[in-house]
């Protein structure tokens, strides 16, 4: 367990997902842009996707990426071969998972 800048007490867990292996490259390689580590980039990921833009609510939320990051991540979707985006429309194939997480 940690305290956060603002003394509050942060304490994360391990937990196992599965992702597309093309978009984890590329998160990997934005981590590394930004010079933190994957589970902070996903951590400010999704706490901006709770950030709704005001007017806007459910449809659009505020982006933890600047310019300059947004230009990092087209660059490493074109290496690794993502060639998909948000709006793409994917099936994912899901798998039986025995993994139970009860004390989240």
């Amino acid at each position: 367990m940690t305290v956060d800048q603002a003394g509050m007490r942060v304490e994360r867990v391990q937990l196992g997902v599965r992702m597309e292996k093309r978009l984890v490259k590329v998160l990997k390689g934005l981590a590394e842009f930004n010079n933190e580590t994957l589970g902070e980039l996903l951590e400010r990921i999704v706490l901006h996707s709770f950030d709704p833009v005001e007017g806007d609510e459910g449809e659009s939320c505020a982006s933890p990426h600047g310019k300059q990051a947004l230009a990092a991540i087209t660059e490493l979707g074109k290496i690794y071969g993502m060639d998909f985006d948000v709006h793409a429309t994917r099936k994912f194939e899901r798998e039986p998972v025995d993994l139970v997480v009860d004390d989240l």
